[in-house]
């Protein structure tokens, strides 16, 4: 493309429709655990409207032809997403052709949301390769074809010069951006001096960060400024772009199909996953620094269905409350950042279930006995350790079998192995243990006063029940931890819930044993971690079922 001169004109108009529509169905929260600990980062987060109005999930449009992404907008804006403000990344589109084909059909539509149009350059992190000239004039187009907001990368604003810039693009609003991919700039309050020289109506902040320190300097921008919107960039960072919204960020972006950044959230997860669309308590804006926190920690997170469960019951019993996924490699920068960002509660998962424990100011003495700790209470600044996995276990097994008069047989020696050891052992049953390794099969075993057997002696023993605790038959990898001939039992419940029905599940229905999935323990330790957290009893029967919908939605998927 050839570079065109700034077209010069007055200032830009202010549009009357920029005023985002209110959303069709708002959202709600959990009693607030939040003034517990006294935050650094807080006051009221959001005590202004978002310069985008009350929804401040901005749905992301991305793909290479106009036919796709048209397809996405109304996607997006359908009976199920109910979006009211769309990105159009043009950028993205394979050529100038396209992206007149897409504003064209835009300019058609008799209804659309708050139209964002961004056409970024390559050197500013997009795929857009004509000059500043060229970008203006693609985003004067979009201006013509109904879009209430251009995104402007601070690079293209230094160039064209604020008036111009104004002028070229009224009547609508700009959002003066700056994309930082590397690492988290040192001086941010000049970073933003300087972004809002350029004469937008709000600026925009996109970073990558390494920590959750360097996030919590990035969500203070946002604090009270109705006009700023923060991005914290990285694989790591999903939990962190809720944070964003949590403490005031005017937007938080969603790819309806195609990822644009690092770390960004599915636009079908924001409402499905994080209920992001329900009222939380007193606010019409979504989550702020009133709704309680809680999450999970691990590494890697990403396949957890804890988020979708959690978040399913908060829902359902009104909480003004929501549950993150936070991928922690380091466990001091999450446990330096429990006081500041007030979190009130955490599920632990791999590889923290042990080393967590050190961080502790209070165990629980069965889950000090059992080495591992699954959930955390934040109670008066103070981390306090519990293990539901315990809990699962039993409430799993003991509906079926009466454990005191039970020989069980568990498979592995692991974490998950010893929850399971001392519950069972605990209710009254006689414990036998085998693992591939027989020197951590015997300690447990001698930790618990059960038995370990070598692998010959099972088939040829009897048992009232069989728990594979080990991730031999877990997706993708299959296969099975015993042979069909070692299965001499009236039950067999496999730890796994990935896939839903097991090698091993099979072989046992196959010699007509009663079956018990991972499914039922998962669900059955998170409702337990649900009452510690919140006081009350859980909604276990919607927690069972979103989590059934999603595994069955998943094998579903996988046979196609």
């Amino acid at each position: 493309m050839i570079e065109a001169p700034g077209a010069g004109a007055p200032t830009v108009r202010r549009v009357n429709g920029s005023k985002a529509m209110r959303p069709e169905a708002e959202i709600i929260p959990s009693t607030p655990a939040s003034r517990r600990l006294g935050l650094s980062i807080v006051e009221s987060a959001i005590s202004k409207p978002s310069v985008f109005g009350n929804d401040r999930v901005c749905a992301v449009v991305a793909a290479r032809s106009a036919a796709d992404a048209a397809r996405q907008v109304k996607a997006a804006i359908s009976a199920s997403g109910r979006a009211h403000i769309v990105e159009l990344r043009l950028d993205f589109l394979a050529n100038h052709a396209e992206i007149m084909r897409l504003l064209g059909w835009a300019a058609r539509q008799p209804k659309i949301p708050v139209l964002i149009a961004t056409c970024r350059r390559h050197r500013a992190g997009g795929f857009f390769r004509g000059s500043a000239g060229d970008e203006i004039a693609v985003l004067e187009r979009a201006v013509a074809a109904g879009c209430r907001w251009c995104d402007v990368e601070v690079e293209t604003a230094r160039r064209v010069g604020a008036r111009q810039l104004k002028g070229a693009l009224a009547p609508a609003r700009l959002l003066i951006s700056t994309h930082e991919f590397r690492r988290l700039p040192r001086n941010l309050p000049a970073l933003m001096r300087r972004l809002g020289g350029h004469g937008g109506d709000a600026i925009k902040i996109a970073a990558a960060c390494r920590s959750l320190a360097d996030v919590r300097r990035l969500l203070e921008l946002a604090r009270e400024r109705p006009d700023v919107v923060v991005v914290p960039m990285g694989e790591a960072m999903l939990a962190a772009r809720i944070l964003a919204l949590r403490h005031g960020s005017a937007l938080a972006y969603a790819p309806v199909a195609q990822s644009t950044a690092p770390g960004q959230i599915p636009f079908d997860e924001i409402g499905h996953v994080y209920r992001l669309r329900r009222r939380f308590g007193s606010s019409r804006a979504g989550i702020d620094l009133q709704t309680s926190l809680y999450g999970v920690i691990g590494d890697p997170v990403g396949h957890s269905l804890s988020p979708l469960m959690h978040n399913a019951a908060f829902a359902a019993r009104g909480k003004n409350a929501m549950y993150l996924p936070f991928r922690v490699r380091e466990l001091p920068d999450f446990i330096a950042a429990v006081q500041p960002f007030q979190i009130a509660g955490f599920s632990v998962t791999l590889p923290h279930k042990e080393r967590i424990l050190r961080y502790l100011d209070h165990c629980d003495p069965l889950a000090a006995e059992i080495g591992a700790v699954n959930t955390v209470i934040v109670h008066a600044g103070k981390l306090c350790g519990y293990n539901t996995d315990f809990t699962g276990v039993l409430r799993a097994i003991e509906r079926r079998l009466p454990l005191s008069s039970s020989s069980v047989l568990l498979i592995g020696a692991g974490g998950a192995a010893r929850a399971a050891a001392f519950a069972l052992a605990r209710a009254g049953a006689k414990v036998s243990i085998w693992a591939r390794r027989p020197k951590p099969a015997r300690a447990l075993a001698d930790a618990v006063g059960g038995q370990a057997i070598n692998r010959g002696e099972i088939a040829r023993r009897s048992f009232d029940a069989i728990v594979n605790c080990t991730p031999v038959g877990m997706h993708p990898g299959g296969g099975s931890p015993l042979e069909s001939h070692e299965l001499n039992c009236r039950l067999v419940m496999d730890l796994i819930y990935r896939p839903l029905k097991t090698e091993l599940l099979r072989r046992a229905e196959r010699r007509g044993i009663e079956t018990i999935s991972g499914v039922d323990m998962f669900v059955a330790q998170g409702v337990a971690q649900w009452e510690l957290w919140m006081g009350e009893r859980a909604p276990e029967t919607v927690m069972r079922r979103v989590v059934l919908a999603a595994l069955q939605k998943e094998e579903k998927s996988l046979r196609r």
